[in-house]
């Protein structure tokens, strides 16, 4: 079968050199028991290539399971996986068979292996090194066949050098890398994704198929599609259902596009981001400073020069009042997922003697640590500690407001 086929059989569309090198890599693993990570973003399509790897394994007629690791709570994961023994916790009514037990002679797909809490990740080191494994609340060794395919979108070196994955498991796991790029890196299949995506869509909701105008097209081609294949099929679907014209030009297609120049910095992130762009992101808000700074002292000179010196030093009050007042409000008024703007401390100066000197603009930490830590307190102490409404607050899952409460120690 070559690879036309394969596409055609597993849905994946797109003629780039990188993706084909990809299919071409699953199908030369396929028939040997190695592992496979595969890499890249989220919304690449990393999910077809562990059906590609276990069609054309002689594992093709036993069992195929996808697991995503980050949608299992971590007091959880080890008898979803492993089994447990009745009793062995509370609500363990009976013995249960976990996924490595249930897909014995089969293939498991873990999706975001990253998110995999450090304690499971020994246990799934010694299913791949050995192939036994432990019910939780046993004590009996058992055996299992499975071959593991891992995805992951984060850079799992990084997390290994902050302590978050465990280096033998990654190596273990890496045994044979594939790697998905973003569909910024495949600029001719964007369109040819569109239209397919276009056409399933016509004939889904039965209605005339939508095309794009040239210039609409050309918007198509220099977007940046952070969120890759996913997010060009929603945004497909999207302009289906709501446009009324069947051919959409470049204004009507910007309307569904996110603004890729307005950039917000959340007070809750993750670690694995890269490290260039907080730093370029902080470099835009030290300037934003230091221009507002700039503005002002320009403002207070012309008042200066136009008013009596009576006049002057009550305008210079009352404008101290009303920009400690600005700053007071927006640093109350900060939320999650909007910019984190560090909050100047005005201290006046009690000798009045140049106007120019009256102020100094003392700069809050602009350490993301410290912020997120701030905001998981604050959530916490509104919602009287309740950790599952807090993390709704927060825009994270509980699990992963838990990791956090334990990594900084946030009693």
């Amino acid at each position: 079968m070559d690879i036309q086929e394969i596409k055609q059989r597993f849905g994946i569309i797109g003629n780039a050199i990188e993706l084909n090198r990809a299919i071409e890599v699953a199908i030369q693993v396929a028939p040997t028991d190695l592992s496979v990570l595969i890499s890249g973003e989220s919304g690449v399509g990393k999910e077809s290539f562990p059906q590609i790897i276990h069609s054309f394994s002689h594992r093709k007629h036993a069992k195929f399971i996808a697991i995503n690791c980050g949608a299992i709570p971590e007091g959880t994961i080890d008898s979803e996986l492993f089994g447990h023994e009745k009793g062995s916790f509370t609500g363990a009514l009976t013995d249960r068979k976990g996924y490595f037990e249930m897909v014995d002679g089969g293939t498991l797909f873990l999706d975001e292996i990253g998110e995999l809490p450090v304690s499971t990740q020994v246990r799934l080191l010694r299913v791949l090194e050995s192939g036994e494994f432990i019910r939780v609340g046993s004590s009996q060794v058992q055996k299992t066949n499975v071959r593991v395919i891992a995805a992951t979108n984060v850079e799992l070196t990084k997390a290994i050098r902050q302590g978050q994955f465990r280096e033998d498991l990654y190596y273990r796991l890496n045994t044979v890398p594939i790697k998905i790029v973003p569909l910024r890196e495949r600029r001719d299949d964007v369109l040819l994704l569109f239209r397919k995506f276009a056409s399933d869509f016509a004939e889904k909701y039965k209605m005339p198929s939508i095309r794009l105008t040239e210039d609409a097209q050309q918007v198509m081609l220099n977007y940046r599609w952070p969120g890759n294949v996913r997010q060009l099929k929603n945004i497909t679907e999207q302009i289906s259902i709501i446009e009324i014209s069947r051919e959409i030009g470049a204004t009507d297609l910007i309307h569904y596009l996110p603004s890729e120049h307005v950039e917000t910095l959340p007070a809750l992130y993750d670690k694995m981001l890269d490290e260039k762009t907080f730093s370029s992101e902080r470099e835009i808000l030290y300037k934003i400073l230091f221009d507002m700074k700039k503005d002002m002292n320009d403002l207070k000179k012309l008042v200066h020069e136009l008013m009596p010196d009576s006049q002057n030093s009550k305008i210079h009050d009352d404008n101290e009042q009303l920009i400690r007042k600005l700053y007071r409000e927006s640093a109350e008024n900060y939320s999650p997922g909007q910019p984190s703007y560090p909050t100047p401390v005005i201290l006046k100066n009690t000798k009045h003697d140049n106007i120019q000197d009256t102020e100094e603009f003392v700069e809050e930490s602009l350490s993301l640590e410290d912020k997120e830590i701030e905001m998981i307190r604050k959530s916490l102490d509104k919602h009287n500690g309740k950790r599952k409404l807090a993390a709704n607050e927060l825009g994270i899952s509980e699990r992963t407001l838990y990791r956090k409460i334990k990594e900084y120690n946030i009693e």
